[in-house]
């Protein structure tokens, strides 16, 4: 039997965004621009791309602009057509009418696990992706849609990983597994952040899972592990042991939007990919590598 089809995408949006103090005081981490586009609208496009109807954003108290980033903003768009500005306002007018979003709150930070069950009601009883926006890829098949795959062809639910150089396995949620095929293992073992020197592996995942409904009542009864926080890590290692799960390597490149150097790394990639941006900008690396 076809798996069903995957319509819905979590992204988790409530965090503190700390590592990027003092500017997400009052602007939410997810509204830093990569060039010019926020980051939580190249993690959208993505999941638009692969073929997602609805976002249910998990948000938190202060980050009300994440939603109206989404909403029409009619008086702009009328200021910009008076002004003969036809493209610009096209292109505002297509970021509201990109998705279907619903917000949901996070009222406490009780870690991703507990993140992803906040969307429980919104989601429903049908299979979902979830997108971290730290995690940026740069792929010619959407990230989360190559996740979408590997869901279709096994029935079972997929997370992205990736090889970490040794000694960065405690920076990440770490998997062990068999091989399943080019590219894919089937998971058996599952740690978060390993203290240095016990990982069982050096397979990170990477911020980019699709999952079945059967995770709801594994979440729902997932206590408090590393940190204090409800882990996603230990709820999927449990999915795996019931029902399967596979891990795959992505096609693209991935930028880790979290860190202040890989957010700096990713809008000089993004900004080399711009025709009218990237003449300048190789001038200007040039320029600042010679002093």
């Amino acid at each position: 039997m076809a798996s069903p089809k995957v319509r819905k995408a979590v992204i988790p949006a409530a965090g503190l965004g700390t590592r990027f103090l003092p500017a997400t005081k009052a602007i939410p981490k997810e509204m830093l621009p990569i060039v010019d586009t926020p980051t939580i609208q190249l993690i959208v496009e993505e999941a638009v791309a692969a073929g997602i109807e609805e976002i249910v954003l998990v948000n938190g108290r202060g980050k009300g602009s994440i939603e109206d980033h989404f909403d029409i903003a009619y008086e702009l768009e009328d200021t910009l057509t008076r002004r003969g500005k036809q493209e610009l306002a096209a292109q505002m007018a297509r970021i509201s009418r990109m998705v279907r979003l619903v917000s949901v709150r996070q009222k406490e930070p009780l870690g991703l696990g507990h993140a992803v069950l906040v969307a429980r009601d919104a989601v429903g009883d049908e299979p979902f992706a979830v997108l971290l926006g730290d995690d940026l890829y740069d792929a010619r098949r959407p990230a989360v849609g190559q996740l979408v795959d590997v869901f279709a062809a096994t029935g079972q639910g997929a997370v992205a990983v990736m090889e970490v150089a040794a000694g960065q396995e405690h920076l990440y949620g770490i998997v062990k597994g068999e091989p399943a095929g080019p590219g894919r293992v089937r998971v058996t073992d599952m740690v978060e952040k390993p203290a240095p020197g016990t990982a069982p592996s050096r397979l990170a995942i990477v911020g980019r899972y699709v999952l079945p409904a059967a995770i709801w009542p594994i979440l729902a009864e997932t206590r408090p592990g590393k940190g204090g926080e409800i882990q996603l890590t230990d709820a999927l290692l449990a999915l795996a042991r019931r029902e399967g799960l596979v891990a795959a390597t992505l096609e693209g490149e991935r930028h880790d939007a979290g860190d202040r150097i890989g957010y700096l790394r990713a809008n000089l990639a993004y900004a080399l990919k711009r025709p009218e941006l990237a003449e300048a900008v190789r001038a200007l690396c040039r320029e600042m590598a010679a002093r």
